[in-house]
């Protein structure tokens, strides 16, 4: 009896029906850099964090901020996210609350002790920091972990230059700011206060120091030359918001105008009318649209009651007839290319105080026997590895031409510190190469349903009024675990299963939980179907002949 035949295809053999040879493009899997990466000034790696946070490994994720930023906590509160000015979501409803869950992990962090810990043995190298702001801390942070013994010196009392000085304490509660710092000197990073180097050459000379960072911050107000009857009636900016931190709450009045359209500027605002002021007027030489301050610092100094007169300058302070000051404010209009121009017009305010808000510099005085050092318009001008003009001394934060923001200096601490690694080791540091960005254009967001945005608790604006208490409130796991999860993980596989589930040729390989996929190309023809599949771009198509 004959056997039947019968013939059994092995589709890994050269009897299978290959179709590679019919392409004239074949796919690539690629990693895009993500808009909010990019975005950073401290460079976070925002997309794998948020990737972990999205699973619930909140510690995890909080350990992956920390790579890049010693501060999830305060950054949260204070930064400005640009991250989210870039997120490819607010093209679908709103960006992803990057901040509200940098918040929410850094404050479980906080919450739950965690820790990290130096695990490079010690290079033998000394690192003097000056300055314990954003930058300073940030550098010293770094540095620890990279195994060097670091000192910072700072002219203040306690840790957080501008941080502790010039942000309220109702955007950046004390306690979040000081838990973080704590955090860092148990690195081994040794602080010393009201320690104000007036000599740099000299103090690197006698303690031995190996490098230097710079990053004391803008602490001197700029003035306008305002003839006045009363010049205890003028004051600055930072004197009053030191004078808040400090307990000595100056005496504003009940009426103060606030001349200024900066940050700065709002939180004098807002702080005067918590210690007892009817009225806070802000006077800007501009209009709203051309304010440096962030939009919604100014809505919220709005919501609080503080008033704002716009092209508006102040020209002079004279004495009233009850001992009440009166201020000349001349009316001003701009010209074609948006600079202010007088009037001639003029009207009196009367106002017991004006605070100035107009910016601040830095004081480089201790700088005079440095040599080498290049300074131009205030600040010392730097290399691409944040070194001055001086071997071994390098500068951030305030103190270099940049961005003066919280996010911005604690992004110049790393990079130094990194460079600085590499010039007592006698290497070059070297980035790695960034990838292409990934624009809203290379998604295929058919695939995302709508997720409205998380909002954040506030404190009610009838008690901002007489209290310094947090105004803004953080998510709880349940939204924060949500907001998260809004993320379109831009430019970066995520193992959707997209490009495996629609391949007609079955040429999609998976390769395990984590590993994500590749291409058989024998049998892959070009189609090209699993490119357009792909949510979030990370397929791209080449020419065969590459």
């Amino acid at each position: 009896m004959n056997k039947p035949f019968a013939i059994t295809l092995d589709v890994g053999s050269s009897l299978a029906n290959k179709t590679g040879s019919w392409r004239t493009e074949r796919p690539v899997y690629v990693d895009r850099l993500p808009p909010c990466n990019n975005a950073c000034p401290a460079g976070e790696n925002i997309q794998q964090w948020l990737y972990l946070a999205e699973e619930g490994n909140y510690e995890a994720a909080w350990r992956q901020i920390m790579r890049d930023n010693p501060m999830p906590a305060t950054m949260g509160r204070v930064c400005y996210h640009p991250c989210e000015g870039a997120c490819n979501r607010a093209h679908l409803d709103k960006a992803v609350g990057i901040h509200a869950i940098e918040r929410f992990i850094g404050d479980l962090a906080i919450e739950r002790r965690w820790s990290v810990k130096v695990e490079v043995a010690s290079s033998g190298k000394r690192v003097l920091v000056v300055g314990a702001g954003p930058s300073g801390l940030s550098c010293a942070y770094h540095m620890a972990l990279l195994g060097h013994s670091v000192t910072v010196m700072d002219a203040g009392p306690a840790a957080g230059g501008m941080m502790r000085f010039g942000i309220p304490k109702y955007r950046l509660p004390r306690e979040i700011l000081d838990a973080e710092v704590s955090r860092i000197e148990s690195l081994g990073v040794t602080f010393r206060f009201n320690s104000k180097v007036s000599d740099l050459d000299a103090t690197m000379r006698e303690g031995g120091y190996d490098a230097a960072f710079l990053a004391v911050g803008a602490h001197l107000a700029k003035r306008a030359y305002i003839p006045a009857g009363d010049t205890s009636r003028i004051l600055d900016a930072l004197s009053v918001l030191r004078g808040i931190e400090s307990g000595e709450q100056p005496l504003l009045g009940r009426r103060v105008l606030v001349y200024g359209g900066g940050n700065t500027a709002m939180d004098v605002a807002r702080s005067a009318r918590r210690l007892g002021a009817s009225e806070a007027i802000v006077v800007y030489r501009r209009t709203r649209d051309k304010m440096p301050a962030h939009g919604f610092e100014v809505q919220e100094a709005m919501d609080e009651g503080v008033l704002f007169k716009w092209l508006s300058t102040i020209k002079a302070e004279t004495e009233g007839p009850g001992g009440e000051g009166t201020f000349t404010v001349e009316k001003m209009k701009l010209d074609e290319k948006g600079y202010p121009q007088p009037t001639g017009e003029f009207e009196e305010i009367k106002a017991d105080s004006l605070v100035l808000a107009l910016g601040q510099d830095v004081d480089l005085s201790f700088l005079s026997k440095v040599t080498g050092l290049s300074v131009k318009d205030g600040v010392v001008e730097v290399g691409p590895s944040m070194m001055t003009g001086h071997e071994g001394i390098f500068a951030g934060g305030d103190m270099v031409p940049a961005e003066r923001t919280v996010t911005v200096a604690i992004g110049h601490g790393k990079k130094a510190a990194r460079n600085i690694d590499a010039f007592l080791r006698r290497t070059t540091h070297v980035p790695a190469p960034k990838h292409e960005l990934a624009g809203f254009d290379r998604l295929n967001t058919w695939y995302y349903s709508d997720a409205p945005a998380t909002v954040q608790p506030e404190l009610d604006r009838a008690r901002r009024a007489s209290t310094f208490d947090e105004v803004v409130g953080g998510l709880d796991e349940s939204n924060a675990l949500f907001e998260a999860r809004r993320c379109l993980s831009c430019g970066n596989c995520f193992e959707c299963d997209n490009c495996y589930g629609v391949c007609p040729d079955n040429a999609v390989i998976k390769l395990g939980p984590g590993n994500r996929f590749r291409f058989n190309y024998d049998y892959c023809k070009g189609c090209g179907m699993c490119a357009k599949e792909c949510p979030c771009g990370a397929i791209r198509m080449e020419p065969e002949n590459i």
